[in-house]
């Protein structure tokens, strides 16, 4: 029987298709451009292909294209009539997340681990701050990503997307020693693989070393299309180092350019986290934003993410919202905001209305709550850093330098950038 790169079976006649379905998967655990395509040129060769629709499904997902991923699972589940018990497994758990039922899917995803640990389209739906793991909102997700990655480490040796994946799981949990072995063989294996250069970054910030990683990403970059998944967000990793830099120009171009909405096609949830993110970092090392800018970002969210629910997402919509004046749309996310995470979502965008209000002492109260267990919002450790940093910002406003200061001396990376809150140090 035809197999794909991790030895598990497709149910096709067509080696043609599966030649294409195998070089689509790799395609999507690299975050790469021709996804969608590949995957409906295998389907091409063998309509009946259920794991091609289902990838097709997924992969619309992952860009945020929400009305064609209905159609593609229903043709999976058309197709998957005659398939190998791995494979009506895989239709039914991640046709379960496709539909949000996210606990559910999580539960047969691992289960369904236990006997198939190389059923990567599986596995990748646990995998980085992204994912079920990641945006599970529960306490202690960080550990349980490093545990889940540890645990399928013997079955995958020296693939590089597993590799960069531990790497991440690594990072995460402040392992970065180890996490540096892991994503230079990822990377040796698989260079133009943009997830793992975008983990490289990671541990490049959480490293301290900004010159280093703003040299290697803007050189990884000039070659990577404007379609791959990570698009907008490797750019965000550069632009945030411009402005460590102080290169204000470098930074709004790359925001104009391939960050902000319209600026490109990544997924919505990207584009919207790391606009706020690199907006509002910028206005706390006193760059100025024009207002407009963040009317554009509230409107933006309202279209998108008209209703809570992602806790990542709800966080950084609320501080467009506020930033903006929207103040009515972030009252619904103070009220309306829901799942594990609810709680910690409807803090944090306490303290960001109050910011804008400059009521400082209830911003102090409301993020000073949330760094308890910011986690369980997702993101990474770099993304979360918005919160840290608007808690020192605010502690600034509030006349309390020493204690914002000593928020930044608990932070890491301990080369923490200078100019991270205008006004920090001098």
């Amino acid at each position: 029987m035809i197999q794909d790169r991790y030895g598990n079976n497709l149910s096709t006649n067509s080696q043609t298709a599966a030649d294409l379905y195998i070089d689509a998967v790799d395609r999507f655990l690299a975050a790469d451009s021709g996804v969608d395509a590949t995957f409906q040129r295998a389907i091409d060769e063998d309509e009946n292909f259920a794991l091609a629709h289902l990838a097709l499904a997924r992969s619309h997902q992952m860009r945020g294209d929400r009305e064609r991923i209905g159609p593609s699972l229903k043709k999976a589940r058309d197709a998957a009539t005659s398939v190998t018990p791995r494979e009506a497994a895989q239709v039914d758990a991640i046709g379960r997340l496709l539909e949000g039922q996210a606990g559910p899917a999580y539960e047969l995803i691992r289960a369904h681990l236990m006997e198939y640990p190389r059923d990567v389209m599986m596995a990748q739906t646990c995998m980085g701050v992204f994912g079920l793991i990641g945006f599970s909102g529960l306490p202690g997700r960080e550990f349980e990503q490093l545990a889940f990655t540890t645990s399928l480490a013997p079955h995958y040796g020296d693939d590089w997307w597993f590799l960069s994946q531990h790497a991440f799981a690594q990072i995460e949990a402040g392992q970065t020693a180890q996490a540096e072995t892991a994503i230079e063989q990822s990377l040796s294996i698989n260079p133009r693989n943009a997830q793992g250069a975008h983990i490289r970054a990671h541990l490049y910030y959480e490293n301290g070393e900004p010159a280093a990683g703003f040299d290697y990403l803007t050189d990884w970059r000039r070659t990577y299309p404007r379609d791959g998944l990570l698009h907008c967000h490797i750019a965000w990793h550069v632009a945030l180092w411009a402005l460590e830099r102080g290169d204000e120009e470098i930074m709004w171009r790359i925001i104009d350019t391939d960050i902000k909405p319209g600026a490109g096609v990544s997924p919505p949830l990207n584009v919207l986290t790391d606009t706020t993110a690199i907006l509002f970092r910028a206005a706390m090392a006193d760059v100025d934003v024009a207002p407009e800018r963040w009317q554009t970002l509230s409107d933006f969210a309202e279209e998108n993410f008209p209703q809570p629910g992602l806790a990542f997402a709800d966080v950084h919509a609320a501080l467009a919202h506020a930033q903006a004046g929207n103040r009515d749309a972030v009252a619904k996310i103070i009220a309306d905001a829901k799942g594990p995470a609810g709680d910690i979502v409807s803090t944090i965008a306490r303290g960001f209305e109050a910011m804008t209000l400059e009521n400082w002492g209830d911003a102090n109260n409301h993020l000073t709550s949330a760094m308890a267990d910011h986690a369980r919002i997702g993101g990474s450790r770099a993304q979360r850093d918005l919160i840290e940093f608007a808690l020192a910002w605010t502690l600034l406003q509030f006349g309390r330098k020493d204690q914002a200061q000593a928020v930044i001396a608990m932070h890491r990376p301990t080369t923490t950038p200078q100019n991270a809150v205008a006004g920090l140090y001098t």
